[in-house]
């Protein structure tokens, strides 16, 4: 898992696996490229293994290089972005084809990039929500596993918006490695196609 800050979809993940729900799923290594991420006290206090590779600074391909040393050190086989603020290189994504996940908190197309529940709130829909998707080399855009929609209602601003989304995120990324993990799937062009 890469991270950059609190990690509450880290932890959602970590408690899913404890509690039995993602059989077969381990963390092999939680990795911040900012030493300040509140995350890496979590991972402290739930036993996992953490490590800091700062990125401030310095060029990218360095850091990535860094980053996919030690996850092959680790033998990951999959890459889970967890709130890491960070694009990734070509040559990191060359690496784990296909093996990296990411969560959006929208419903992608719709809101890339950054504060993407207050364009959505700005832009006035009436349904948003989560998407779990493979990372390629454009932002947000990777193939979709799982999204998760969830009205607008007449009583939220961004932030309690937010705060729903995040709930929706922390059941639909499990969902989303879940089925990744199993393997029992296809890619056919932009379509995740789950085979049972």
């Amino acid at each position: 898992m890469l991270i950059s800050g609190r990690g509450s979809n880290m932890i959602a993940i970590a408690n899913n696996i404890r509690s039995g729900a993602l059989p077969g799923v381990e963390i092999a290594i939680v990795i911040s490229n900012t030493a300040s991420a509140c995350g890496l006290a979590v991972c402290r206090e739930l036993g996992l293994p953490s490590a800091v590779f700062l990125s401030k600074g310095r060029p990218r391909a360095e850091h990535d290089a860094d980053v996919i040393a030690c996850l092959r050190q680790h033998n990951v086989d999959l890459v889970i972005l967890a709130g890491y603020m960070r694009l990734l290189s070509p040559e990191f994504i060359a690496a784990f084809p296909n093996r990296i996940l990411n969560i959006h908190p929208s419903l992608l197309p719709a809101f890339p990039g950054l504060d993407a529940q207050q364009q959505a709130f700005d832009y006035g829909v009436k349904v948003t929500g989560c998407t779990v998707h493979f990372v390629d080399e454009h932002l947000d855009h990777g193939v979709i596993i799982v999204q998760r929609a969830i009205p607008v209602l007449d009583t939220d601003d961004a932030k309690t918006l937010s705060a729903r989304i995040l709930k929706e995120e922390h059941e639909a990324y499990s969902e989303a490695i879940a089925r990744v993990a199993s393997g029992d799937y296809e890619i056919q062009g932009r379509r995740y196609i789950k085979r049972n």
